[in-house]
């Protein structure tokens, strides 16, 4: 039975899915689900997702949501096929890859998510909504003094969490790549030289090149 994964081909955490969904070479089946139209909040979607939220996957029957522990399932299950090592199994290198997914949730996404949701999301899902500059001003300014930190961490290494690539530098596309749209452009700065070469090597690779454009569908096969 092929991976069936529920929510919205342009909603942020149903990309961050699909992306590793294609890093691992997972055929999949996409089942939109109407947001707007409120599909989220009905009975029968509750029953699988009981917080309304998207996305959830099922898998041969087994039901998981929460974007993150989606993408941990599926490294762990398809840990032998397409992109090797986004989990490693060294105790140290694990414990290293702990403290990176740590690092993305508390000292990035938390900032990042913040400032294109109110700068750039809810104004594009409401016409009317005047966006907060303050939040957003201060999510950006938290965000950039944050990114000191990475400069140092991928001044000594690759990646955040060793020489490897691994889920917590991945997780870093989906709103990174918004981030523009809020008016920051501090993952390119020339002045974080190590971020920069980071972030453009994460955005170059051709599982989130199927993803960014929000045009990715479902995947019959690899």
């Amino acid at each position: 039975m092929v991976l069936k994964l529920y929510g919205s081909s342009i909603a942020t955490c149903t990309r961050r899915v699909a992306l590793i969904l294609h890093e691992k070479k997972v055929p999949f089946e996409l089942h939109e689900i109407d947001v707007r139209g409120g599909a989220h909040k009905k009975t029968d979607y509750l029953e699988k997702q009981p917080f309304g939220q998207i996305p959830y996957i099922d898998h041969d029957g087994f039901i998981l949501y929460e974007s993150r522990a989606i993408c941990y399932y599926i490294a762990s299950i398809y840990s032998s096929q397409g992109t090797k090592d986004l989990l490693p199994s060294d105790p140290k290198a694990n414990a290293r890859l702990q403290q990176a997914l740590s690092v993305e949730v508390a000292n990035f996404n938390a900032f990042a998510e913040k400032a294109v949701v109110e700068k750039y999301l809810r104004p594009m899902y409401s016409r009317d909504y005047k966006p907060d500059e303050k939040i957003c001003s201060e999510a950006i300014s938290t965000l950039d003094a944050k990114l000191d930190a990475y400069e140092k961490i991928l001044s000594k290494q690759k990646y955040l969490a060793g020489d490897e690539l691994t889920l917590a530098d991945l997780y870093h596309l989906v709103y990174g790549s918004l981030l523009p749209n809020a008016g920051y452009t501090g993952l390119e700065s020339e002045s974080r030289p190590n971020v920069a070469r980071w972030f453009k090597e994460l955005s170059s690779r051709p599982a989130w090149q199927a993803v960014k454009e929000n045009g990715f569908k479902s995947v019959a096969a690899y």
